[in-house]
Formats: C-alpha cells, sequence, structure tokens
C-alpha cells in the first residue's frame, strides 16, 4: 500500500462508496499494512480488512496493486516464489487472461511477460506503476492514471497495444 497516490485513494473511494476492505494475503498480512490502510482511509470512510488465505468470497468488490493486481486474473507474472521471475498460473481467474505488474519499473519484467504470451501463455494486461485497470464485470471499462506519462498495454502474442489512460 505504500508509495501510492491519494488519487487512486480518491478513485478507490469513488467507486467503492463509504466502505473499504484491505485483503492483505499478498502481503503477508503484514501489520504495517493495516495501519497505512486505517489512516488513509479511515477518516473518509468505514475501513475494514479481512485476513485469510487463500480464497476470498465471490460477492467481494475489491481492487489491487502488485501482486493485489495479479491475482484477480488467470494467470500473471510473479517473483513471488524466488528471485526469478516466473509464471502462476492458478490466479483466482474472476477476470479472465493474464496480467503483468510494474510493467516499466523492472527491466525483465516486459520481456519476461512478452515471451510468455508469445509462447501460448494467456493474453492480458500489463500496467505501468501508477496505472489502474478499472473493470466493469470482466470487461475492461478504463485505464485510470495517477501521474501523467504511465501506461497500460493489452498483450497479445507478437504484440503490446499501448491503452489510453485519464489521470482522475
Amino acid at each position: 500500500m505504500g508509495g501510492h497516490s491519494p488519487r487512486f485513494d480518491d478513485l478507490v473511494l469513488s467507486l467503492a462508496g463509504s466502505r473499504v476492505c484491505f485483503l492483505p494475503t499478498a502481503s503477508g498480512d503484514e501489520s504495517g499494512q493495516l495501519v497505512q490502510l486505517y489512516e488513509r482511509f479511515g477518516p473518509r470512510a468505514e475501513a475494514r480488512h479481512v485476513s485469510f488465505h487463500p480464497w476470498p468470497r465471490r460477492d467481494l468488490r475489491m481492487c489491487g496493486w502488485s501482486a493485489g493486481m495479479l491475482c484477480w486474473f488467470e494467470a500473471g507474472v510473479t517473483d513471488s516464489f524466488g528471485p526469478e521471475l516466473r509464471d502462476l498460473r492458478d490466479g483466482l481467474a474472476f477476470l479472465p487472461g493474464s496480467a503483468c505488474q510494474h510493467y516499466d519499473s523492472e527491466e525483465a519484467r516486459r520481456p519476461v511477460y512478452r515471451e510468455l504470451v508469445d509462447r501460448g501463455f494467456p493474453p492480458g494486461y500489463a500496467a505501468d506503476d501508477g496505472a489502474a485497470l478499472y473493470f466493469e464485470g470482466t470487461a475492461l471499462d478504463e485505464v485510470v492514471a495517477a501521474v501523467p506519462g504511465v501506461r497500460a498495454y493489452r498483450i497479445r502474442p507478437g504484440s503490446e497495444e499501448p491503452l489510453e489512460a485519464r489521470l482522475p
């Protein structure tokens, strides 16, 4: 949760209304992240957290960044299993295809993800740090940028399509 823009906080609250719930499983239920949640959202909304592993309820409306972004997809690129990037093929599958976060900030992400998709990994989306993908159901509705210049991309075998992002 650290290092995120107040614009994203505003966007989350505009979508979620007066309630925000944090699922800290990707960060290992780290207490510091829970404190940040309550400091950032507590004065403006009913903030709560739910600690459980490994499956969320199907009726939750949630957002996530980093590992919290890719977990909603069928597949993704992760370094959760060691220092090397590798494919994750057992995401929650609430969203079809695959995802790759930190596309602009970690040098190896782009080539690893592109190679995986070119070799048969599910096509999907990549996001620069500071870019958010907003879905209505399972369809991408828009890309939102916390800062000017960040992008998201639609990744298919042999292609990378930049997607326009709006500032909230």
